[in-house]
């Protein structure tokens, strides 16, 4: 019996039709419910290999390269441990200056230095990028969080002594990640000899790689680096409202979001080209922020929240592309913004930018530079170790994984200095060195 092949051809076509509207059917569904994260969320980073880092990204649309949170670090440091320092009666001061990013590194070198003389480290004051814009170390921090962090470790001055004057006080320049050669060299003789100094943290570089040995100083930078600084209460309220508010926007995506580090200014200042270095670049437009994380797969329902204070028509490229992006203008409450947004108050936006940086889902820093360095060191801390560094892809798309940041791929944060080491059977898997959960309040 003969085969018709024309009855064949219609076969085909009828079959293929099917295909087709199953897909459409398919492509709707998931365009009308809620999106689920792909992976498992009971492994955990540590359970992926080398670039992979235990991402998980699925072709449907809505769904974006997600993953869930790894566990905090179990922190180094124990007052135990540390050697006895003979006290002194001399006085270290310092300033906190340029915003949160600095603020962090800035603690960590003056805790090193006062512990090293034995001296009594006196509450800081902070001042801003712009001429006047100083303020009080409480208008920001929490003063009692600060100073029972530190007991047992290094005295501390709420105030500046009286008898201090510039006639007792030397100034000396401190590298930042100061090391006990360093102070022993250039700073100790200079406080013997004057009996109190005034610290001048610079920055040769942006050095935030994994210390090579542990030490009693790497110990103690990391306790200051990420056990000392809370945020005082109302500022902590804004951070968390927005935060919330963030979520809440990001109801397609089960209440994950992320965080830009883009500002107009700095981008302008830079140029956005390349640094030389093997066509690398430090900083990258919101267009072309926008084609990367579409390339690499999150949808358009992905919810944004930028650096920049106040929209500006530089962004509509990223706004065209993923809707659900904001600035703090549109997620910070209303009562706060007179207070929050004025242009007396751009070290209040730096510090809710790093910490909503520090908070979100995912994060990715348009700018290289200090920002990016400690917001990834306090995110590895946590746990939160998504963190993408935008690259030109030059194909229709790309997997996240190949573009987490080298601080978690290649484990060179110092936050990784700053943790134990144990080991823990996970079924079905084996993870060294596992980031085990900080207990609130209680640094061991």
């Amino acid at each position: 019996m003969g085969v018709d092949l024309r009855q064949v051809v219609a076969g085909i076509l009828t079959l293929t039709m099917f295909v087709m509207l199953g897909n459409m059917i398919k492509r709707d569904h998931f365009d009308s419910v809620e999106e689920k994260f792909p992976g498992d969320r009971s492994v955990s980073l540590e359970n992926a290999k080398n670039a992979k880092q235990g991402l998980v990204t699925l072709p449907k649309q809505g769904e974006g390269p997600w993953k869930a949170d790894g566990e905090e670090l179990k922190p180094c440091w124990s007052r135990a441990v540390f050697d006895d320092v003979e006290e002194t009666d001399g006085f270290v001061l310092f300033s906190l200056t340029n915003g949160p990013e600095y603020h962090v590194s800035q603690i960590a070198d003056a805790v090193v230095v006062a512990r090293y003389l034995g001296a009594t480290l006196v509450l800081p004051d902070i001042r801003g990028s712009n001429p006047g814009d100083e303020r009080s170390f409480e208008e920001i921090y929490n003063v009692e969080g600060f100073v029972s962090s530190l007991d047992g470790v290094v005295r501390v001055a709420k105030k500046r002594p009286a008898k201090l004057s510039a006639k007792n006080l030397a100034v000396v320049k401190v590298p930042n990640r100061v090391t006990d050669d360093y102070i022993a060299e250039h700073i100790e003789p200079v406080y013997k000899k004057k009996g109190n100094i005034r610290l001048a943290t610079y920055f040769p570089s942006v050095n935030m790689k994994k210390a090579d040995k542990k030490s009693n100083s790497n110990s103690v930078a990391c306790l200051a680096m990420f056990g000392t600084l809370y945020l005082q209460q109302e500022i902590q309220e804004v951070v968390d409202a927005m935060v919330e508010r963030l979520r809440t926007l990001s109801r397609k995506s089960n209440g994950q979001f992320i965080a830009v580090d883009l500002r107009v200014e700095i981008l302008e200042q830079k140029g956005c080209q390349g640094d030389g270095e093997a066509g690398t670049k430090s900083c990258y437009t919101a267009q072309e922020i926008a084609l990367f994380l579409r390339k690499i797969g999150f949808s358009k329902d992905t919810t944004i929240y930028l650096t920049e204070s106040k929209w500006d028509s530089s962004l509509d490229a990223l706004k065209d592309i993923f809707p659900k992006t904001y600035t703090k203008d549109g997620i910070l409450p209303a009562d706060k913004k007179a207070k929050f947004l004025n242009s007396e108050s751009s070290e209040l936006q730096k510090v809710i930018d790093f910490y909503v940086s520090s908070q979100s889902d995912v994060f990715v820093p348009a700018i290289s530079g200090l920002f990016y360095a400690n917001v990834a060191g306090k995110r590895i801390v946590s746990g939160k170790t998504q963190i993408l560094v935008p690259a030109d892809i030059s194909d229709s798309s790309a997997s996240a994984t190949d573009f987490i940041t080298h601080y978690v791929s290649k484990k060179n944060h110092l936050a990784y200095s700053c943790k134990r080491v144990n080991y823990v059977m996970y079924t079905p898997f084996v993870v060294e060195e596992p980031l085990q959960k900080i207990i609130s309040g209680n640094w061991v």
